[in-house]
């Protein structure tokens, strides 16, 4: 069902000592912007698209962020900008669709285990700036996340979803356990892309 059908309180954000998530606007163009075009090349695999061209300017991207903006308020989907604990860098992005999303009505999802895909509330969807990957802060990113979900949100079940042709998401998602529950291809995509299954929360830290 869609977001703005349900009831439920859209969490602000979150705040840890490795991240602040909060709701995107188009004033964090220019931050996003160095994100984006920092990692413009595995942002191309994850998308299948021809997105972010070399010749991407700051205001297309706050055009971009003005629609995810009004997206947000009017709960068709939710994206959250990921930044620094001092809120002076971006370090990526997460967006939540709803599963019947327009972007899932014209996609073939197939079963991988026994699940239906209406019994899903949630796809979620992030990436992190590509000097961020060799600290392993998508996988810092994804902990909290699971953690983020499944105790401040009421969405149900949710899944995780990246594309098969990006092999490092694909193996930092599998090396955390998660389980693969349906493959989605989607129309003129040569890709498809891969939705797993959080079945438990990590652990906290001490």
């Amino acid at each position: 069902m869609l977001f703005e059908n349900l009831q439920f309180d859209v969490p602000d954000g979150l705040k840890t000592d490795d991240f602040v998530l909060r709701p995107i606007t188009a004033a964090d163009a220019e931050m996003d912007y160095a994100a984006v075009m920092e990692s413009r090349e595995y942002l191309r695999t994850w998308e299948q698209s021809s997105w972010p061209a070399d010749d991407f300017t700051v205001g297309a991207n706050r055009e971009d962020l003005e629609k995810l903006e009004q997206r947000h308020a009017s709960r068709q989907a939710f994206t959250y900008t990921v930044l620094d604990p001092a809120g002076a860098e971006c370090l990526g992005c997460v967006y939540l669709m709803p599963p019947d999303a327009r972007t899932f009505a014209g996609a073939r999802i197939t079963p991988v285990a026994d699940r239906q895909w209406d019994d899903y509330g949630a796809a979620v969807y992030f990436w992190v700036r590509r000097s961020r990957l060799a600290t392993e802060t998508d996988r810092a990113l994804l902990d909290t996340l699971r953690t983020w979900l499944a105790q401040d949100w009421s969405l149900g079940g949710h899944l995780f979803v990246t594309n098969e042709q990006f092999a490092q998401q694909v193996g930092m998602i599998e090396r955390a356990g998660l389980e693969l529950r349906f493959e989605i291809e989607e129309p003129d995509k040569p890709g498809r892309y891969l939705a797993y299954e959080s079945t438990n929360t990590p652990p906290t830290a001490p």
